[in-house]
């Protein structure tokens, strides 16, 4: 049953990338959802640990190693919660290649997904209903989560909208026509006041994003 409570959002920043890790909670409720666990899984875990917080769900919103890094380690630790991707982008995890990791001279190979999720699916975990995007760009599978069940709305958005800012597009299945696209169809219908949280850098809104993003202005 989904809440209409904001849920509580924690930031784990992993390097070396500068990776956002969520960790996204109800008050009173012992279960979570944690999304792209990156490089220091570690810190993910102290975090849980000092909050009580059992995951639920483990959600990646694309393949790309700085946010799967970590998922063996939460997978190992907690081997019945579901490791959930988009559909498009979940070969990424068991191939360095596709997951860039080969790139910087490594293999990292993650668990398969459990589920995998496509367009307008609703996802539901720890009180909270995840409704999926499919936003490719940054990478072709790319998905994005909005809860929206609350005021603001919150956007889980994975490498696409930045603050002032978007997700490359140089890497081998990255489109620059597929990411003014997605933000322009899929992000910037959304409600002035959502809440993004992205991948990498601090939080910000639609409204901002629309009126000051010097790579994609709304139209």
């Amino acid at each position: 049953m989904s809440s209409s409570q904001p849920p509580n959002i924690t930031t784990v920043l992993s390097l070396p990338f500068g990776e956002n890790t969520y960790i996204l909670g109800i008050s009173g409720r012992s279960d979570c959802v944690v999304v792209d666990p990156g490089f220091e899984p570690d810190k993910i875990f102290s975090e849980l640990d000092s909050q009580q917080l059992t995951p639920a769900a483990i959600l990646n919103t694309h393949g790309h190693s700085d946010h799967i890094a970590g998922n063996e380690a939460m997978k190992s630790r907690w081997p019945d919660c579901p490791l959930v991707i988009g559909h498009g982008d979940a070969g990424k995890l068991t191939d360095p290649m596709g997951n860039l990791s080969a790139m910087f001279g490594q293999q990292l190979i993650s668990p398969t997904a459990d589920a995998t999720l496509a367009e307008g699916d609703v996802y539901e975990a720890a009180g909270m209903q995840f409704r999926v995007l499919e936003t490719p760009g940054h990478s072709s599978g790319h998905i994005v989560f909005v809860l929206e069940d609350q005021e603001p709305n919150i956007l889980i958005g994975g490498d696409m909208l930045f603050r002032q800012g978007i997700g490359r597009t140089d890497f081998p299945d990255g489109d620059m026509n597929a990411m003014v696209r997605s933000i322009r169809e899929k992000l910037y219908t959304l409600p002035d006041s959502t809440v993004v949280y992205p991948g990498h850098g601090p939080e910000t809104t639609i409204g901002f994003e629309k009126k000051n993003n010097p790579f994609v202005p709304g139209e």
